[in-house]
């Protein structure tokens, strides 16, 4: 099975589109502001700065994290995106222009790094644990394969070959580990867009030492020599904060960084891919089943602790004071996108939608321009940011961070979108996810109309015709789900969450699928202690939330009646008029009575509207709550 690449997908779906063009239109650019220091209020980058510094053409000292190269990286992978979606002279020609100045910084080996070429040169590769030059090099090999690809510019793409050599010259003839995961990813994609094995290789042998000896970086990690590298201090004892106790092909459960961990699993399942290799497939498909089964919040959201942003143990979620960094959450995108390429299995197709319908987009404003970095299902005014445990916690989205990983991850991924929506093998097209959009295929062009994620409904049109099989993944909320062909009900193949339907195709033939969305009641298992007695509301792939906004009463008052009926709703005020909302009749619990009493609360009703998570902190300031107290007794 192969993806339909970007550059012959084009989404056409209302949802999306609105949110790719916030991508060209805003997101990009302020970011690449942001990297040229041209934003007043946000917090300075000095990122293209450093560049420049390193290559000679400007006085000072490097400024900003140790991967500041890597926000520039990723930046450019997204202007690439960018450029696929909406051609831009004026883009291309400052695309092009911070490519000559990265390519000016690289020293005559290969090597590219900014902080070491200006900070400590002598100190080159000495720390893999915490220096992140390998985990930059991924970033910039990304980029690089990005441009050639959907924009068909090449010039970084010499710079990452020789910067990919010199780490192949470097790392096949001594054992390196990185220390924070993403090269292999960055190594994979090269060698897809220049076919040179050397590189797939150098991949699989990163990934294979990882785990061979536990005791590699307490060995080869030096003191810090005067610099403070990271957020924190990584112990090299601790194996389990990069997973490089145990071999890939033993893992068995998420554990330590959530980034680390997702990054790494996104490159086994790519790997697995390339060469076949079961056991590294048998291993994510393992970690997969861990996280989604014991270690996922309902939105999506990964990574429980604020503690080196990091899995913590199985049912372990705290909503208030979880972190669930946006990182995490994209990059559960990245590892779904790699299992689907390996097998059209549901639950991979439905990961993806859940991350992207909901965690995934809670990490940015709706007018592109501000950023969570952390995502929790709980806001309290009182503890967040202000009480010990929650400084991590923040009410309003910043407009940049000091580490500022997530806000373009968010951008490379939803400006990419388009390539994580179809498949295709020799008899067979799959459709991933009802997305509206054009894809033009070895079987000739098709178009998806949809509704969603407002309507339950989607038409696929076949306009070439042909003889080929259909695969539409049917989401696991719908539990009743209509094929029709032109109009008449059809009964497809259903295997692994797909529909499957074989036909001679005419040119115009439209298959439709049409499925309900009710207003669902989730419950989590009983060991989730934060959620017990609670409960979430969720419709077609949106989760929701409520927020004191829309309420008369504090959200944190409020109680769910088990029998209140919950209907969808439109016209939420300061939310766009199409989207859907839920409304219902509550109980807001109130006292004026002491501390401790012997009479309970008194309840009164209310009205309840919830919004899609995704959407909340756009207004006004408030207090948030994704799970609600649920009673079985009526209004008292």
């Amino acid at each position: 099975m192969r993806e339909i690449p970007l550059r012959d997908v084009h989404i056409t779906d209302a949802f999306w589109t609105a949110r790719q063009t916030l991508m060209t239109d805003v997101t990009i650019p302020y970011m690449e502001r942001i990297l040229r220091d041209m934003v007043p209020d946000a917090e300075p980058s000095h990122a293209l700065q450093n560049f420049r510094i390193a290559c000679g053409e400007e006085q000072g000292a490097f400024h900003g994290m140790i991967f500041q190269d890597s926000d520039v990286a990723k930046w450019l992978e997204s202007a690439a995106y960018s450029l696929a979606l909406k051609p831009d002279a004026e883009l291309r020609r400052r695309v092009d222009e911070v490519v000559a100045l990265i390519g000016r910084c690289q020293q005559p080996d290969g090597y590219l790094n900014t902080y070491f070429t200006v900070k400590e040169p002598e100190n080159r590769w000495k720390n893999l644990l915490e220096c992140h030059e390998l985990y930059c090099a991924g970033h910039m090999l990304e980029a690089a394969a990005a441009l050639h690809e959907t924009a068909g510019m090449d010039g970084l793409l010499e710079v990452a070959v020789r910067l990919a050599d010199h780490i192949c010259d470097r790392f096949e003839r001594e054992e390196g580990i990185p220390g924070h995961q993403e090269i292999e990813i960055g190594l994979l994609r090269l060698y897809r867009a220049t076919g040179r094995a050397r590189y797939r290789d150098m991949a699989l042998r990163f990934l294979n030492l990882r785990g061979q000896d536990p005791d590699w970086f307490a060995r080869h990690t030096p003191a810090h020599p005067g610099v403070h590298y990271g957020g924190y201090d990584i112990s090299p004892e601790d194996t389990v904060y990069n997973q490089s106790d145990v071999p890939v092909r033993a893992q068995t459960r998420a554990r330590g960084h959530a980034v680390r961990q997702l990054y790494m699993l996104t490159a086994m399942a790519d790997a697995a891919y390339e060469t076949g290799d079961t056991g590294m497939l048998e291993a994510c498909e393992r970690v997969f089943e861990n996280i989604t089964g014991t270690q996922m919040y309902v939105t999506g959201a990964v990574g429980a602790s604020a503690y080196h942003e990091s899995f913590t143990v199985p049912y372990d979620l705290p909503d208030s004071r979880g972190y669930g960094e946006t990182c995490a959450s994209v990059a559960m995108a990245f590892f779904a996108r790699q299992m689907l390429k390996n097998r059209a299995d549901g639950q991979y197709a439905d990961l993806l939608e859940l991350e992207l319908y909901n965690a995934v987009l809670a990490g940015m404003q709706l007018d592109g321009c501000r950023f969570f970095y952390v995502n929790p299902l709980q806001l309290d005014l009182r503890l967040a940011g202000r009480v010990p445990g929650y400084e991590h916690v923040l009410p309003r989205r910043p407009g940049w961070y000091r580490c500022a990983c997530c806000p373009p991850n968010l951008a490379r991924l939803i400006a990419s979108l388009g390539a994580y929506l179809w498949a295709e093998d020799a008899d067979t097209v799959y459709c991933h996810l009802l997305i509206g959009s054009e894809a033009m295929t070895s079987h000739g062009r098709i178009r998806l109309d949809s509704g969603y994620p407002w309507e339950g409904r989607a038409e696929v049109t076949v306009t070439d015709g042909g003889t080929f099989t259909l695969a539409v993944h049917i989401p696991a909320h719908a539990q009743t789900c209509v094929f029709t062909v032109n109009g008449e009900r059809v009964v497809p193949e259903e295997k692994n969450g797909y529909g499957y339907l074989w036909r001679v195709w005419q040119p115009g033939d439209r298959l439709g699928i049409t499925f309900d969305m009710p207003v669902r009641r989730i419950y989590a298992d009983p060991r989730v202690r934060d959620c017990a007695g609670r409960v979430a509301l969720a419709r077609g792939p949106l989760v929701y939330c409520l927020e004191d906004a829309d309420h008369a009463v504090p959200v944190l008052s409020i109680v769910l009646p088990g029998q209140a009926e919950v209907q969808p709703c439109r016209e939420i005020p300061g939310l766009p008029s199409e989207w859907v909302g839920l409304r219902t009749e509550g109980l807001a619990e109130e006292t004026d009575g002491p501390l401790y009493g012997t009479q309970p609360p008194v309840r009164t009703p209310c009205r309840v509207t919830a919004i899609p998570y995704f959407a909340w902190a756009n207004r006004q300031l408030g207090n948030m709550t994704v799970w609600i107290r649920e009673t079985d007794t009526g209004h008292t």
